[in-house]
């Protein structure tokens, strides 16, 4: 499909964006562009196979510049990773997609703006700013999913989800790594190497630059505060560990001295006074008894217990 950028994208055909004088927007599928490429006059060979395409990028050629898009599903909502290339020049630019990713997106671009001075550059920025429209609030479910995976650990880190939290951190990591290269795209457009984009709209580059670093900001807190959260579970989990040993030691320093006077008197030996006496039984009874209430009121005042 072939768009010309004016004060809405108007869809007009093939020979209309050849012979327009303002910037186009072309969405083809491999197998068009590989049959339609030299009507387009960007000066390279642009073999490619979205199927290999792994980063987000941009390159500079002499006469053109060529690069590809990879949307992680965190952000694009898909079920797998949305992948398409591009070429462009200072008359517009051209999509290379074999799905509907690039298609949806200038359809929403298409019902939603509408442009005072329309460019390429204002273009390409609302281009952009839709591949991370929803993201802020993806970042704000996450916060508030890994405070709720907080107060289970406090509550009782074994009940915790903490499994959930190493694959949000999982997550968090795929759109950190796509901030930064969406940062390295957006640089590369306002670096302008090639003079294809007018001095007065590298603002629009700059712009989404600075939305994109935000994003990356909080990426990178939120994959802080994950890691923080595997902290806090192990720690609880220590604490809990802690006390039980605390009350198996509590338990054996109890029982130790009543293992000596059960083995002690055990023995049996012919001339122990004890076994003659009425009082022998009763008098161990009492003493095994102090013992237990003596330990248990020494280790309460010392707030072992």
């Amino acid at each position: 499909m072939y768009f010309l950028i004016r004060n809405i994208l108007e869809e007009c055909s093939a020979e209309q964006c050849h012979d327009a004088d303002s910037a186009f927007v072309a969405v083809l599928t491999p197998e068009q562009w590989a049959s339609e490429s030299e009507n387009f006059d960007m000066g390279i060979d642009f073999d490619l196979n979205n199927d290999e395409v792994m980063t987000t990028k941009a390159e500079v050629n002499y006469d053109s510049l060529t690069g590809t898009f990879v949307i992680p599903t965190q952000s694009s909502g898909a079920s797998e990773l949305q992948r398409f290339s591009y070429v462009l020049d200072e008359t517009g630019i051209v999509f290379i997609d074999r799905g509907e990713t690039v298609l949806n997106i200038i359809k929403k671009i298409q019902r939603f703006k509408k442009w005072k001075k329309p460019c390429l550059e204002r273009f390409l920025y609302d281009f952009l700013e839709l591949i991370i429209h929803n993201d802020l609030q993806i970042m704000q479910k996450y916060e508030l999913e890994l405070d709720q995976i907080e107060k289970q650990i406090m509550n009782d880190a074994e009940e915790a989800q903490i499994q959930r939290n190493n694959e949000l951190r999982g997550d968090i990591r795929d759109l950190r790594i796509h901030y930064e290269q969406l940062l390295d795209l957006a640089q590369e457009f306002e670096e302008n190497e090639n003079g294809f984009f007018k001095e007065d709209n590298l603002r629009y580059f700059s712009m989404f630059s600075g939305r994109v670093d935000r994003l990356y900001n909080t990426a990178t807190h939120l994959r802080d505060y994950t890691i923080q959260l595997n902290d806090l579970y192990q720690s609880q989990l220590d604490v809990r560990q802690n006390r039980i040993m605390t009350v198996l030691t509590v338990v054996t320093t109890i029982f130790m001295p009543l293992t000596l006077i059960v083995g002690w008197y055990g023995m049996n030996f012919k001339y122990m006074p004890e076994l003659e006496s009425q009082l022998g039984y009763p008098i161990v009874i009492g003493l095994s008894i102090l013992i237990v209430v003596g330990s248990l009121t020494f280790f309460k005042v010392k707030k072992i217990l």
